[in-house]
């Protein structure tokens, strides 16, 4: 599973690491959810319901991740589980939160972990910029302090991750897409891990040293 903050790149490398792989991309549709315009407007009023939302829909497709998984030899996807209760815990007031809390670890219990997570990280600038550049109608509202603090929320939780083994990636210092090198350099690094956390330095930079 792919992880990160908004505008990082997850479904860019899920898609090129299922095709790499032969495998199947199970990916997160944001724009799906009918409260999402309006919590960017209105965070207040309506991050409670954003988040439930999220939640129940991630958890459907978690489900059906075990599913595909009995017919493929590999499930590729842009979200982890746990991501919804980083932005809720951010989102949401304590209250919200303490209900939020209770749905989410029922839920929790049923998910299976990830044979693999890789989370890519990048600098706050590098994701707005990014942001900017797709222009999607929903993430116009996006503020610079919104997304720091989300940033900041994702560097936190996998600080302490340990539910799976775990691949750490600068996104603000590799472009898998348009560097086949680094691509490739990746995925040879992705095949070797088996536990623990590592962290990824891009074949062109190695060059540089």
């Amino acid at each position: 599973m792919i992880e990160g903050p908004v505008g990082v790149g997850k479904t860019s490398l899920a898609i090129m690491l299922a095709e790499k792989i032969n495998g199947q991309t199970s990916l997160e549709h944001t724009e799906d959810n009918p409260f999402l315009d309006k919590f960017y407007q209105r965070p207040k009023k309506y991050g409670f319901q954003t988040q439930v939302f999220f939640l129940l829909r991630r958890y459907q497709h978690a489900r059906e991740i075990n599913q595909i998984g009995l017919f493929k030899s590999a499930v590729i996807t842009d979200y982890l589980f746990d991501k919804d209760r980083i932005f809720a815990r951010t989102n949401l007031d304590d209250n919200e939160f303490w209900l939020y809390e209770q749905l989410f670890q029922l839920l929790k219990r049923r998910v299976t972990a990830p044979d693999l997570v890789i989370f890519l990280q990048a600098r706050t600038e590098v994701l707005m910029e990014r942001i900017k550049k797709r222009d999607r109608d929903y993430e116009r509202s996006i503020s610079f302090r919104y997304l720091d603090q989300i940033n900041q929320a994702f560097n936190d939780f996998f600080f302490h991750y340990l539910d799976s083994p775990l691949l750490v990636i600068d996104a603000s210092k590799i472009d898998f897409v348009n560097v086949p090198e680094d691509f490739e350099d990746l995925v040879n690094q992705i095949r070797t891990i088996k536990s623990g956390t590592q962290y990824y330095i891009p074949i062109s930079l190695k060059d540089r040293s």
